[in-house]
Order: structure tokens, then C-alpha cells, then sequence
């Protein structure tokens, strides 16, 4: 009798817990909602990219312009600081115990075109991402989005859709000027400390790499840029508590960005080679 009503309580609480919803507050729960959450918000922005209307421009252009501002110099350094560090002096001594210091400008564009777009990703996550979470976040806990909805103003297409879009055409822009920042730092290397020559580093500079390589990192770093923006925004979106709810929010904004770039990285680059395996040979 007392295992059997041990098993009653049991089966009580179970469907306590999943009748009242506490299954959403804990793994895997929460990640599920939130998963779901942010398909939805992905979807009504798709929504009101494709309707009629230019509403948003004014906003998309301010966001856009703020997002290369505040992102360029960062992204820059760091991809400036990897290529000099990792890939010139790192992969220069290497060469050069080989004699062949003049190749190593060939793997430059190779290792930033295939892979510095989720280093530049998490500098937009840390620096943009988190300042439209906190922005977004405010609005909800001053109840703004409620007076713009009052208003006949739609949140997601003039809040939300601008900071999706632009983060999604600024990626490709900013990984370009990385990807240059980090071949100044293999040439700063390469010449400077171990006497290769301008003219041999660029002549081998494109010699492994082709279009398919480059039009793959522009579709890579667009993904990124829109993943960093839905999932920015929807934290910003679910914020409560008043101001610790905005810094957890931040806070959860980063992580999971993070999270969700280098795990879609890893799946694009393994999809990437089975798709196009002559890229392995310099083709």
C-alpha cells in the first residue's frame, strides 16, 4: 500500500510539473520554447520583409550604418592580430623550416574565408547583439512596444525586421574588410620577419583559393548575421523583472549566439566540403 501511494505522489507531481508549464523553465524545456519562440519571430519578419511597403528604410539605414561603426573597428584589429599571430608567425616558422615561406600567403585567404566568419560573428554578438537586446529590452520593460502597438505602429516591422536586415548585409561587408585585415597581418609577417618579398606573397595569395570559397563565406557570415539578429531581438523581446531582467537577457543573448554560430559552423563547413570537395585541391 505505501510503494503504491509513493507511486501515486509520483505520478502527481509529473503531471503537475508539465500541466503548469514549470517543463518550460528548465532544459530541455527551455531551450525548446525559446527554439520555437525564435522560429516564430524568424517567420514574422520574413513576413514583413516580403510585404508591401518601406516603412522601416529610415531605421534599416541608421541600424546599418551604426552596426559598421561600432562593429569595424574590433572585427578589424582582432583578424589583423590572427593573422599575424596564428597564420603569419605561427605558420611562417613553419614554412620557413621548409623553405617556403612564399607559400604561406596561399593559406591566408583559405583560413579566413572559411573560418574567421565565426570569430567575426561573436565580436557582432558581444557588441551589436547585446546592444539591441538591451535597447529592445528597455522599450519592453518602459511598456513602449505596447504604446506603439496602441498606436497602429507594428514592433517587429520597424523595430525588429531594420536590425535583422541590417545585420544580415552588414556581415558580408564586414568580412570582407576582415579578410583583408587579416592577409595585412600574414604580409606584415611574412616580409617583416622572414624576409619574404611583396611581389612572392602576392603572387601566390589566390593560388588555393577559388569563387566557390568566397560566395560561400559571403552565405556563411549573412547566416550568422541573421541568426545574431533574430535571436538578439527575441531576447530583447521576452524581457521581465525590470533592469536584472534586461542584463539576464543580455547576458542569455551572447550565449546563445555564440552557441548557435559555431554549431551552424560546424554543420555548414562539414555540408560545404561533401558538396564541393574540389575546394580540398585548389580547384
Amino acid at each position: 500500500m505505501e510503494a503504491a501511494s509513493v507511486s501515486t505522489r509520483g505520478r502527481a507531481r509529473v503531471t503537475t510539473f508539465f500541466r503548469s508549464g514549470a517543463w518550460k523553465r528548465v532544459p530541455p524545456g527551455i531551450w525548446i520554447e525559446s527554439m520555437g519562440g525564435m522560429a516564430s519571430l524568424a517567420i514574422q519578419a520574413a513576413g514583413q520583409l516580403v510585404s508591401p511597403g518601406l516603412t522601416w528604410r529610415t531605421e534599416f539605414v541608421r541600424q546599418f550604418s551604426f552596426a559598421l561603426v561600432v562593429t569595424l573597428g574590433p572585427a578589424t584589429i582582432v583578424a589583423f592580430v590572427i593573422g599575424f599571430s596564428s597564420v603569419g608567425i605561427q605558420g611562417g616558422s613553419l614554412a620557413s623550416a621548409f623553405g617556403a615561406i612564399d607559400r604561406i600567403s596561399a593559406i591566408a585567404p583559405v583560413a579566413f574565408l572559411r573560418e574567421l566568419g565565426p570569430i567575426t560573428s561573436a565580436i557582432v554578438a558581444g557588441t551589436l547583439g547585446s546592444t539591441i537586446t538591451a535597447e529592445l529590452g528597455a522599450r519592453k520593460i518602459r511598456e513602449e512596444l505596447i504604446a506603439l502597438e496602441v498606436l497602429g505602429i507594428n514592433p517587429i516591422r520597424n523595430l525588429v525586421l531594420p536590425r535583422i536586415v541590417a545585420l544580415a548585409l552588414m556581415m558580408p561587408i564586414l568580412n570582407l574588410i576582415t579578410f583583408w585585415a587579416g592577409v595585412a597581418g600574414v604580409f606584415t609577417a611574412a616580409v617583416f620577419l622572414y624576409g619574404s618579398t611583396p611581389a612572392a606573397f602576392f603572387e601566390n595569395l589566390l593560388l588555393l583559393t577559388n569563387f566557390i570559397d568566397l560566395w560561400s563565406s559571403v552565405i556563411k557570415v549573412a547566416l550568422f548575421g541573421t541568426m545574431i539578429g533574430v535571436i538578439s531581438a527575441y531576447k530583447g523581446l521576452q524581457v521581465g523583472g525590470g533592469t536584472e531582467g534586461v542584463g539576464r537577457a543580455v547576458n542569455e543573448s551572447v550565449v546563445t549566439s555564440l552557441v548557435a554560430v559555431f554549431m551552424v559552423s560546424v554543420v555548414y563547413t562539414l555540408l560545404f566540403q561533401a558538396l564541393y570537395p574540389e575546394v580540398n585541391y585548389g580547384a
